[in-house]
């Protein structure tokens, strides 16, 4: 039997809205982060994503393209009314800058094959209990502190920005989505354990005059870390309670190992017996 569980906080500042959405379905799980630093309504269109996301998996940039294609009218309809109501520069953003968002999503499958796709900075993870292996959707690092590809209401999917895989789900399986900021955490501490294999990566990421480099610095300096311990099972045991979770990122936040943004991530695993 799978089992999901979602959960999403904002990044905590007075009124301002949190723009992910999150879902776990009973065989699927998604994140979008609507994306606020261009165009309007980045939280309603995330969540409309996640909202109409197919039940059955996406398998290419263009039947993503062609799905987004098939739904994006009504929501830009409903947004440009929201958008006149707005008028003057708001109502010119939105015609001419419409509503971005993120995707990464898994679709469990009956012959026990996890498909998933990934659209910009929000990432899809598999940690192997058995292997001690994290896999992810992502490129690298570093590649955090540049503009992610985006999901436009209105505008054609540039297809360089879709990624897409499969696992196979056994009952040593942990598998989960999470927004960019988490997302970096989790990488971030997986690739400090295998600090030797990711020397040239780390080292890449760390030399950057960014917030991420900076969060890098910081982590370089903790004493030894166990992964499956301090991330894996945070994660696992946070995701069932807002509370927990959102005491959870504000002490990594405290910490200075993860940046001040929403926080979202949804889980699945096999549970047998």
């Amino acid at each position: 039997m799978i089992k999901t569980r979602y959960v999403s906080i904002g990044k905590g500042e007075k009124n301002v809205l949190n723009e992910d959405a999150v879902i776990a379905r009973k065989n699927v799980i998604a994140v979008s982060d609507g994306a606020g630093g261009g165009g309007l309504f980045a939280d309603r269109w995330s969540h409309y994503l996640l909202k109409h996301l197919p039940a059955g998996p996406i398998s290419s940039a263009e039947e993503l393209d062609s799905w987004i294609g098939s739904i994006w009218e009504d929501y830009y309809n409903r947004a440009e009314a929201s958008a006149k109501q707005l008028g003057g520069m708001e109502l010119d953003k939105f015609y001419d800058e419409g509503s971005f968002a993120t995707l990464a999503a898994v679709w469990y499958q009956p012959d026990g094959v996890c498909r998933w796709i990934a659209y910009g900075d929000s990432v899809v993870f598999h940690y192997d209990y058995g292997t001690k292996q994290l896999r992810h959707s992502f490129t690298t690092l570093a590649d955090f502190d540049r503009p992610p590809y985006l999901i436009n209401c209105k505008d054609e999917l540039n297809p360089t920005g879709f990624r897409s895989g499969n696992f196979v789900m056994t009952d040593t399986s942990f598998v989960f989505v999470t927004s960019d900021a988490l997302a970096h955490y989790v990488l971030m501490m997986y690739e400090l354990v295998e600090r030797a294999k990711y020397a040239t990566e780390l080292a890449t990421a760390a030399s950057a005059a960014s917030k991420n480099g900076n969060i890098l610095k910081c982590a370089l300096t903790l004493p030894a870390v166990n992964f499956e311990r301090d991330v894996i099972e945070k994660l696992r045991d946070n995701v069932y309670k807002e509370s927990r979770f959102a005491k959870w990122v504000r002490t990594l936040y405290s910490k200075g190992l993860l940046a001040l943004d929403d926080c979202s991530a949804a889980v699945m695993y096999e549970v047998r017996g």
